[in-house]
């Protein structure tokens, strides 16, 4: 039997960090996998660690025992992943942010080219709320690990400064899908921009966003192809939940009657609220 004080996992970045059970089990639980099988994840996870073990695979090992035993609720859990999936070019991510910022109150725009003072500039997304403008910069990667470093910040306020006045912007926003460095979120405070990393600021993390509105990427469906995904990611569909709200999107499929069957269970699951 291990001792989990003595066992150090292996993160994405490098750094080593005790084993914790708490973190296995609060990462199934905010992912809405049903209460029934949520120990029974963690004592399957326990069952594998070892010294230095990358968190990459005790990630493999909860997303293996999903798949074999609840049907779509790998689906659910495996969401950083299908987030990093939305690539390789970030023009999904900007979608996806701009519809995750829609259910915040926002109206927003995509790929703006403003003209600046000095240069024009291709503007990721544009929100407004309450007379309010924002311009938001995203920053997406496709590697776990990877964290956004002080020159995204740095160009996201030179390229504000330089269309602010023009335009009405109040805010300056940087958006990215994994976390970052101490430096870039020092900056971005010291000049008063706001940042929404995977995991910050708390309560208000891009995860906890997903999460509380269940806006899962079509990314996260298993009960469909990949290039079937790409024919919805063409069309600006980016959430499972614009599919649950408009089934008509499946007829532009072309799957069979046993496939849609499956999509729509998997959808149904996914968009539902536990």
């Amino acid at each position: 039997m291990y001792d989990k004080n003595m066992i150090n996992v292996t993160k994405a970045s490098g750094g080593k960090e005790e084993f914790s059970e708490e973190k296995v089990l609060s990462s199934i639980k905010r992912a809405g996998i049903p209460s029934e099988i949520q120990d029974q994840v963690l004592s399957h996870v326990k069952t594998k660690i070892y010294e230095d073990i990358p968190t990459s695979e005790i990630y493999r090992h909860i997303t293996e025992f999903l798949g074999n035993s609840h049907p779509w609720s790998r689906s659910r859990y495996s969401l950083k992943q299908a987030i990093m999936d939305l690539g390789p070019t970030g023009y999904p991510f900007e979608d996806f942010v701009a519809e995750v910022l829609k259910t915040e109150g926002y109206t927003t725009e995509v790929r703006q080219v403003l003209n600046g003072k000095c240069v024009s500039h291709e503007i990721d997304v544009i929100a407004t709320k309450d007379g309010s403008k924002t311009m938001i910069e995203c920053k997406f990667h496709n590697r776990p690990g990877t964290r956004s470093k002080i020159h995204v910040s740095l160009y996201t306020k030179s390229r504000f400064d330089d269309v602010r006045e023009q335009h009405d912007l109040s805010n300056a926003w940087l958006v990215t899908n994994t976390k970052i460095t101490s430096d870039a979120l020092s900056y971005a405070h010291c000049n008063n921009m706001k940042v929404v990393s995977w995991s910050y600021p708390e309560g208000e993390s891009l995860r906890d966003l997903i999460e509380k509105s269940r806006l899962h990427p079509i990314t996260s469906l298993e009960s469909i192809n990949q290039s079937q995904k790409q024919k919805l990611l063409d069309q600006g569909v980016v959430l499972c939940k614009t599919i649950c709200q408009n089934k008509n999107l499946i007829e532009q499929l072309e799957i069979s009657d046993e496939q849609r069957k499956k999509f729509e269970e998997e959808l149904n699951f996914i968009c539902s609220v536990t």
